[in-house]
């Protein structure tokens, strides 16, 4: 029988026997939940948009991402039975839980990938205990992969490619002239820096590292020898990425809440483990341990599993709300990508390494390909990125929230609307949120210009055709400033929020004495974290909004302080300057010390530190 996950202070995450451990505790629970025929999982009741055995055969597949790697680097799983039967099964096409034919792109393509991983690194568990019809018959469901239609142009090419190698790594036949192809298109998207797109697309979210880097490090790694060219450039390429994608990082082990897929949580940490995996050592063994253990103990603290001890839909709580239209029970499952480093034997000089804190690393990374600025404001490791210019080019729920809000931060995650009608509703943290009712509220999506500079980020939007924003985006210490030149033939309400904040949790304290106001400024001092706004020009209110609940990434229950001011048509010149950190007696003094905001004669803004007089921005009228 299964049992429940253990709690969080079991995983210490230190040595090698930690992460297996963690990884048969956290997929102990799934014994109670295989199918009859044990090809799938039943994780829940909710759905995705593919049909519920497509779901079922999801939710077996991707925990096999933590277990094949397990296996390969000596673990033992009395789960092994159970998923060979499940396999035998799911890949006969005389059993009813079949796992069906395919011929054009289909999520069975995405799941197949950790087969062909599966090939290549554990075919003890994976392939040698079959028979020869059963091999077969594995063989010839997974090389659908090579017979459809076209694959979906993007990260998906790499699941041909896994599928390919693990087919070439047990001795069966494989498609070289696919894998050619796939490849080369994949060097299509290499944007240069170490940057790639997904495709053709605009966004640049996790899966630059957890999807292309991840995929071509497991290439470079399993094909050394018999690519050693692309290899050699996969490795180059991450080593270059890493060097950047570091500044995602803050000392805690959190990393910066941006984009899709959120639900796959610690999956933002197996690039990092995909590195070692692969031998590429941008940083010391020691830092890149500290950035994957450190991660790893940051999220198994969070209330991430369901009281039956499974992975639940959500960030850092359980939270429908933030899912894609995508996400089935079994999705979070994609997070164990993070244990490929369970693959390296135990004499692996990564185990005895001592993990290094994050190198020194500049204040300031302006990071043109992922379009924002990466933030360090303080001492204690708070990572803040100002964001403009990318949107996801398929509609997504939520797509706005998760790519064009202006700041996004470790500390305070993001929020998404649990619905259009008023500002509580709507939760526009870290947003200007327009509107010409009082209640449907739009705010920056597309942009039509953006600029990334190494001291500010600027974007051109229209929230209606004749209504134009212009926004500069503007680091100052542990501020950031917001101007906004507004040409509206519209009367419109707007709406500046800060960062949303955690709301008390203990009955003893009264939320109401935490909450800082004076005119054109409102803050939360609350055990969270201190959030604040302040008005430099053009709004007339500071209000507190309390959002719906469940809204936040991190935080169940939040307030945004918010500026407000009525506009009526014309142009209108915005400025505010926000503040987000930890609360300690040092970071009240600094929300009391805003950044000096001037308009010269001559019609420049000069953005500068309120105590050392150091000018962050100069903009020409």
């Amino acid at each position: 029988m299964g049992q429940k996950v253990k709690s969080s202070h079991h995983f210490q995450f230190r040595t090698k026997a930690d992460i297996q451990q963690a990884v048969l505790d956290t997929l102990e629970p799934l014994k109670n939940h295989f199918t009859s025929g044990n090809s799938g999982l039943q994780l829940g009741s909710t759905a995705a948009m593919h049909n519920e055995a497509l779901a079922l055969m999801e939710a077996f597949s991707r925990p096999l991402w933590g277990l094949i790697p397990h296996a390969g680097g000596g673990g033992e799983s009395d789960l092994w039975p159970i998923y060979l039967k499940g396999i035998i099964n799911g890949t006969n096409p005389e059993h009813e839980e079949y796992w069906g034919e395919f011929v054009t792109q289909d999520q069975r393509m995405v799941e197949q990938a950790v087969f062909g991983l599966g090939l290549a690194l554990a075919p003890h568990k994976l392939w040698d205990p079959l028979s020869e019809l059963e091999k077969q018959q594995l063989f010839r469901w997974l090389n659908q992969i090579n017979l459809v239609d076209h694959s979906n142009p993007n990260n998906w090419l790499m699941f041909t490619v896994l599928v390919n190698v693990g087919f070439k790594k047990v001795g069966m036949p494989y498609n070289q002239a696919i894998m050619d192809e796939y490849l080369e298109a994949i060097d299509t998207y290499y944007l240069g820096d170490g940057w790639y797109s997904d495709g053709k697309t605009d966004q640049r979210d996790y899966y630059v590292p957890f999807g292309m880097h991840y995929y071509t490090l497991i290439y470079a790694k399993l094909m050394e020898h018999d690519d050693p060219e692309r290899a050699k450039v996969y490795r180059e390429r991450a080593k270059t990425f890493a060097e950047q994608f570091i500044y995602w990082f803050a000392e805690d082990g959190s990393c910066l809440p941006f984009g899709r897929s959120q639900t796959y949580r610690f999956a933002q940490v197996s690039f990092w483990c995909a590195l070692v995996f692969a031998g590429v050592e941008p940083f010391s063994l020691g830092v890149m341990k500290g950035i994957i253990m450190r991660h790893f103990r940051w999220w198994f603290a969070k209330p991430i599993f369901t009281s039956d001890g499974l992975l639940s839909i959500g960030y850092a709580y359980p939270n429908l709300i933030m899912g894609e239209s995508y996400n089935a029970p079994g999705s979070p499952y994609w997070g164990y990508k993070a244990f490929i480093l369970l693959d390296l034997p135990d004499d692996h000089p990564f185990w005895t390494a001592e993990e290094e804190p994050l190198p020194p690393l500049r204040p300031l990374s302006a990071q043109p390909h992922a379009r924002m600025i990466l933030c360090r404001p303080d001492d204690e490791g708070h990572v803040v990125a100002l964001a403009s210019g990318q949107m996801a080019n398929f509609e997504l729920a939520h797509n706005a929230a998760k790519y064009s809000k202006f700041a996004y931060s470790t500390r305070f995650g993001f929020s998404v609307p649990k619905g259009y009608y008023g500002l509580a509703q709507g939760a526009y943290d870290s947003t200007l949120a327009l509107c010409e009712n009082d209640e449907h509220y739009r705010v920056r999506r597309y942009c039509e210009e953006y600029v990334i500079d190494e001291q500010y980020v600027y974007s051109r939007w229209l929230p209606w055709r004749d209504v134009e924003v212009r926004t500069w985006l503007i680091p100052a210490g542990m501020w950031h400033v917001r101007i906004h030149r507004i040409l509206s033939s519209r009367y419109l309400t707007a709406a500046e929020g800060g960062f949303a904040v955690g709301r008390m949790t203990d009955y003893t304290l009264r939320e109401a004495d935490a909450v800082e106001a004076a005119p054109g400024r409102i803050a939360a001092m609350m055990p969270s974290g201190i959030s604040g706004v302040v008005n430099v020009q053009g709004y007339t209110n500071a209000v507190m909004i309390y959002p719906e609940a469940n809204t936040n990434l991190l935080k169940p229950r939040t307030m945004i302080p918010t500026l407000t001011v009525q506009m009526q048509p014309g142009e209108h010149l915005l400025i505010s300057s926000i503040f987000g950190a930890s609360n300690n007696e040092e970071n009240q003094r600094h929300y009391g010390l805003p950044p000096v905001v001037e308009k010269t004669p001559e019609g420049r803004i000069i953005v500068s530190d309120a105590e050392t007089k150091t000018v962050y921005f100069s903009l020409e009228n």
